[in-house]
């Protein structure tokens, strides 16, 4: 299924490339750092930053987009996203950022056009709360953290 998502490309964005798909059966697309050429951001081990990608968009009602890791970019180099799933709604209009932390031995320096994280656009399901006294039995029951297995 496609569906058609406006997207608004910011001055700072100016001569990247808009976000796509990397291969035929990717869920994701790469979201690139809108930082200026001359001014990366470095990020020291055990902090975070957020990094702008130039880019707003404009979701239909009932979508939402997930800001999600880039699964190379935490496994060469210890950089991943703070918060994830971020999520973008369908009526946010500002501009898309990636909050990065570096969990790396080393600081990490975002350039210009480098993919820094994945966005997925996927649909919304909303409920209605059905209040009630008591919950079906489960063979879980209330068991938590832990409680299937080892």
């Amino acid at each position: 299924m496609t569906i058609i998502v406006r997207i608004r490309p910011l001055s700072h964005f100016e001569g990247l490339a808009l976000p796509a798909y990397q291969t035929a059966q990717s869920a994701g697309m790469d979201l690139p750092a809108a930082v200026p050429a001359d001014e990366p951001v470095i990020i020291p081990p055990g902090e975070w930053r957020m990094i702008p990608t130039g880019l707003s968009i404009a979701l239909p009602d009932g979508y939402e987009a997930q800001v999600r890791p880039r699964s190379g970019l935490a496994a060469k180099s210890g950089v991943t996203c703070l918060n994830t799933p971020g999520t973008v709604d369908a009526d946010y209009r500002g501009e898309i950022k990636v909050n990065l932390v570096n969990h790396g031995p080393a600081a990490f320096t975002v350039r210009r056009g480098e993919r820094i994280a994945q966005m997925i656009i996927a649909p919304v399901t909303r409920i209605e709360w059905a209040p009630v006294a008591a919950l079906d039995d489960t063979a879980r029951g209330d068991g938590g953290f832990g409680s299937t297995g080892v």
